[in-house]
Order: C-alpha cells, then structure tokens, then sequence
C-alpha cells in the first residue's frame, strides 16, 4: 500500500481528508482511493471539528429530531449535534435534545430499528450521516428505512461524497471530486482496474480495509 495523502479543509485545519490511491474494493463497487476517515470518525479533535463543520450547514434549518449515523459515524453525529443545538436548531422531542442512533442490519442485509429505538425515527425529522457515498446504494437503503418507519428525512451530510442527490435529497459533504477530480467508482463487472490486470490492493468496508497477500 501507497502512503496516505492528504486534503486540508480550507475552513478547519483539524478536518483532513486522508487518502491512498490504488485499487479497492468496496461492498458496491471497485474505486480508485481508499478514504481513511478512521481519525476523523474516532479521535475527538477530528470528530469534533468534522462534526462542526459539518453543523454549519444546517444553521438555517428549523428542526432536527434524529441523527441517523452510518458506518461508524456516531461520535461525529453526538458533536454535530452538539453544535447545532447550541445554534439554536431545535427538537420536537419532549426534552429538546436529538437522538443520535444508528441502524441495525437484519440477515438479508436490511437496515432495520427494533422496538426500543423505532420511537427514534417514528413521526421524526432525520439527518443522514454518513461518512462517504460512492454509488448511494448505502444512502438509499437509509433513506428507505427511515420512510418505512415513517420517519422523514430533512438532509443528509457525508465527510466525502461523489453524488449531489440520492432520492430527490441533496447531499452536503465537506469533500466532493472538486477536491478529487480523477475519483472513479466502477461496478464490479466493468472495472478497467480489474481488465487491466491491476491487483486490488484491499478490500473495504465503513469499518476499514483489509489487504490482500499477493
């Protein structure tokens, strides 16, 4: 594997977008760039300006009842939170503070809330965190279990995100391809990575990456 390269949030010096060029594979596709977001999801400083940069988005909306996390993002979501309500963003809920959750994944792969946390998305005003959205399918199975359980969706936010609307929803990260113009995701059948002969170099998920001996 490559070093890490990496991409400075021009507003915070403390959010870094991390990087290795190469070949990997994701859960939904094959990309081009491992984004290592590991600090930035768990060590505090990170997580707390990444969570409050990412506030300062939503410093216009009315009401957030729910911070619905993906892929490890929980410790973003609670400063995030944080940050918001401090701005004034307020909660329908009856003590005025927001839910920060995340989902459960049933057998075949549903995300899924079981009776004692369905009330954190029942009749509530969810924001969809996540960490980075490639294809959207994450993004999209997140949208539709949030209307299944009548929740409704007010925003969604990622660290890095190659699309710009999942659903007829708009997606606001702090990275996009104008910081990483050449970022390719490709399916797994048509991969020129793969066509070309290029060993994959680690196969990833929300939680990280695994290398592969070669």
């Amino acid at each position: 594997m490559q070093d890490y390269k990496k991409i400075d949030y021009s507003k915070n010096k403390d959010v870094v977008l991390r990087y290795i060029p190469g070949h990997f594979i994701t859960p939904n596709s094959h990309v081009n760039y491992y984004m290592d977001l590991s600090d930035m999801k768990a060590r505090q400083r990170e997580a707390r300006a990444t969570g409050e940069e990412m506030a300062d988005m939503y410093l216009a909306t009315d009401v957030i009842d729910t911070i619905l996390c993906l892929n490890g993002m929980e410790v973003v979501g609670a400063y995030l939170a944080n940050k918001l309500t401090k701005a004034g963003i307020i909660s329908a809920n009856s003590h005025q503070t927001m839910y920060i959750t995340s989902p459960e994944y049933n057998a075949s792969g549903q995300m899924m809330f079981r009776e004692n946390t369905e009330h954190m998305i029942r009749n509530k005003k969810v924001l969809i965190l996540i960490d980075t959205a490639t294809t959207g399918s994450t993004l999209r199975s997140a949208v539709g279990s949030v209307h299944f359980y009548k929740g409704h969706v007010v925003g969604i936010s990622a660290i890095f995100s190659v699309a710009t609307q999942i659903e007829g929803y708009d997606i606001r990260s702090l990275y996009s391809t104008r910081d990483l113009p050449d970022y390719a995701s490709y399916s797994s059948g048509n991969c020129p990575l793969c066509k070309a002969g290029t060993p994959v170099d680690a196969i990833c998920n929300g939680f990280g990456y695994s290398t592969l001996a070669r």
